[in-house]
């Protein structure tokens, strides 16, 4: 039996998120679909974590068992003849056998996308958050920064959340204006989040709170005291799904890293 990992991009426009549901129509589907269109196997999939319904990947890991013999280096271009366009094999390898794709995970980056100019570009609708409204974006860094470090994210996770515990560690968040380097991204930013692990509707949520703060409606220095509050039940905005992307994944170096 070998254990092969991938790495996965893919436009969540059109899926119930990455993880099977009983309605079907998921990115796990789908890759376990062509793998056995393509080998005859019934693999289970494993991924990083799930993304949600609408949530995009530009480097989402996985692994799965299979007896096939087909060499490593054959198994993208041959899975993504059997996918749908949406969704693509960037690389393929064997890996060992203890290489989990979830739980070797040693970081995980989220990007959020905003397009704060008057209009909506159309032909990035899908990828990035419309907010025609100013946003004080300096005060959104401010803000950002206070969620650095290890902290309990209670305060910005679903009460749905069935983690045993909501402590997880921020590496690092930046916000960039990639207008800055593209003149056809002016007024377009994006917040990337790092840490060792997120939860349930986390990084939403802090986008929809950076949002409030963008707006004047929370001061930077309130979230502290959100964090310190611990409470899921907060009033907080939940920023859409379709702005958010699976940036990248990155493992110990003999892991391999997603980029």
């Amino acid at each position: 039996m070998r254990r092969l990992k991938m790495i996965v991009s893919y436009d969540g426009t059109a899926y119930s998120g990455f993880q099977t549901q009983p309605h079907g129509n998921t990115i796990q589907d789908k890759l376990e679909l062509a793998v056995k269109l393509l080998t005859g196997d019934t693999v289970k999939v494993v991924s990083s974590g799930r993304t949600d319904a609408g949530v995009h990947a530009r480097g989402q890991v996985i692994h799965f068992d299979t007896e096939s013999r087909i060499p490593a280096e054959r198994w993208a271009i041959a899975m993504n003849s059997r996918l749908p366009d949406d969704i693509v094999v960037l690389e393929a390898q064997e890996v060992d056998q203890s290489f989990h794709a979830r739980y070797s995970a040693k970081t995980k980056t989220y990007a959020y996308t905003i397009n704060n100019n008057k209009f909506p570009d159309v032909m990035r609708r899908k990828q990035e958050l419309h907010h025609p409204r100013p946003l004080d974006w300096e005060a959104m860094r401010e803000a950002l920064r206070h969620l650095e470090g290890e902290h309990d994210f209670t305060s910005f996770c679903s009460a749905r959340s069935t983690q045993a515990s909501h402590v997880r560690t921020i590496y690092r968040t930046r916000i960039d204006h990639l207008g800055d380097r593209h003149p056809d991204y002016q007024g377009v930013y994006r917040i990337f989040v790092t840490g060792n692990g997120f939860l349930y509707n986390m990084v939403r949520m802090i986008v929809g709170t950076l949002i409030e703060v963008g707006e004047g409606r929370r001061s930077s220095s309130e979230i502290p005291e959100i964090l310190e509050a611990r409470n899921p039940m907060h009033e907080k905005l939940t920023a859409m799904a379709h702005g958010l992307t699976l940036w990248e994944v990155r493992y110990d170096s003999g892991d391999g890293t997603a980029t």
